[in-house]
């Protein structure tokens, strides 16, 4: 395998792409989430390979849930690239204009990045979210999945570029790279001078690898250990609503809850009712010494439990004396993905708004909402969890750069 070369014909296509009418993009999406649904079962044969294999090596419960396609789990991807249809193309938008004192006129608008290299670990559904936001935004996308999901995106890549050729469209706006080796892996991220930007999604070991040896500019796309604080002012059954969908939705997916703060006027009062809550899902909860004299049967947290993002039936409690030790503790501990507080006083929550540092930030709201899906980006490429260019679900407009535009009559620099 030629990654130059793939990197050659990505670069070709992005640059017909940039081209491509908003409605034939459109067209191809639309045809392509047909394609995903009538291929159904020739999907799932693939992933049942994938399925079978990672029971084999042990993997543990709730990451064979991230790598298992269902039918629905299917209709879901393709309904996401229909959604991925009825949202603005970003390509050309306007993002300013203005005359400078010579006469020139400015204009700054929106253009694809190029090539999008994406690395990402067993979830089969980030082949088909990837490839829709990146060819609406205008961007060819290379894509290399985990060994665990080989089979599964294999054959997701053959029927995203079987739709895209019926379309009449390039097949090179989409390469799934088949090869497993972790050699592979490291030619791609040093693939610059083909590829634009890369991002990683999976966990806190493959973005280090891929900010450590990457030679491509990273959208860091991060680790999920999300805090929930119930205030001493909770509404204490919709507070057990919230963490029991929080935790137990889903178990291996980033947005899910991992750390619970509590504040001690309540505690007494609450954590009883959590445990009995948590019981029927087998959760473990790992908790300091206050909680633990509240219910002895919660298991000891160290100093590394408030900081891990398990993926798995445990969650860590903390008890806290007021809103400022809870925002203390979450933000020396959390990784800045998604964090909400369960409180009836406005004023407790507006500080907790302000004061948290995360990407998504939610009053008496589950966690699992940070999703591009849910907030209505049809899909994401990611969740973004640092600073610069973009935060939070990572839609259309964040796969997208800018361009200056300057039309001038003769003017010439003094």
């Amino acid at each position: 395998m030629n990654l130059m070369v793939i990197g050659r014909q990505a670069q070709d296509a992005a640059s017909e792409l940039a081209l491509l009418a908003t409605e034939k993009k459109r067209e191809a999406l639309a045809h392509i989430a047909e394609l995903l649904v009538a291929q159904t079962d020739t999907i799932l044969a693939a992933n049942a390979i994938d399925v079978e294999a990672a029971k084999k090596k042990g993997v543990k419960e709730s990451l064979i849930d991230r790598l298992a396609l269902t039918a629905k789990r299917i209709e879901a991807m393709a309904e996401g690239l229909v959604q991925i249809t009825a949202l603005k193309d970003p390509v050309g938008e306007v993002l300013a204009t203005w005359k400078v004192e010579n006469g020139l006129r400015i204009k700054k608008v929106r253009v694809p990045f190029g090539v999008i290299g994406i690395i990402f670990e067993s979830r089969p559904n980030v082949t088909v979210d990837a490839f829709g936001l990146c060819f609406m935004s205008g961007n060819a996308v290379i894509l290399k999945g985990g060994s665990d999901a080989v089979n599964s995106n294999v054959a997701l890549g053959a029927i995203l570029r079987k739709g895209l050729a019926d379309c009449g469209i390039t097949e090179d706006a989409v390469y799934v790279i088949e090869d497993t080796d972790r050699e592979t892996t490291k030619q791609l991220m040093r693939l610059n001078g083909f590829v634009d930007v890369l991002i990683p999604r999976g966990g806190a070991n493959l973005i280090k690898t891929v900010l450590e040896n990457s030679t491509i500019p990273v959208i860091e796309t991060g680790t999920g250990n999300c805090h929930i604080y119930v205030d001493k002012k909770a509404d204490l059954a919709k507070a057990i609503t919230i963490i029991i969908n929080a935790k137990t939705q889903r178990m291996g997916v980033c947005n899910a809850c991992e750390s619970l703060v509590v504040h001690r006027d309540i505690a007494g009062a609450f954590l009883p009712k959590l445990a009995e809550a948590l019981a029927p899902y087998q959760v473990e909860i790992r908790a300091d010494e206050e909680a633990r004299e509240i219910v002895p049967d919660f298991a000891k947290a160290s100093e590394e439990d408030f900081g891990t993002e398990y993926l798995d039936r445990i969650i860590s409690v903390k008890t806290v004396g007021s809103v400022e030790e809870a925002i203390a503790h979450i933000n020396r501990y959390h990784t800045k993905h998604s964090d909400a507080i369960i409180t009836k006083d406005c004023k407790t929550a507006d500080l907790f708004l302000r004061a948290i540092d995360s990407a998504c930030v939610y009053v008496n709201a589950s966690t699992r909402f940070t999703d591009g899906f849910e907030f209505g980006f049809g899909a994401e490429i990611g969740i973004s969890t640092q600073k610069l260019h973009a935060r939070g679900p990572m839609g259309l407009a964040e796969l997208t750069s800018y361009k200056y535009l300057i039309v001038g009559n003769g003017q010439v620099r003094q």
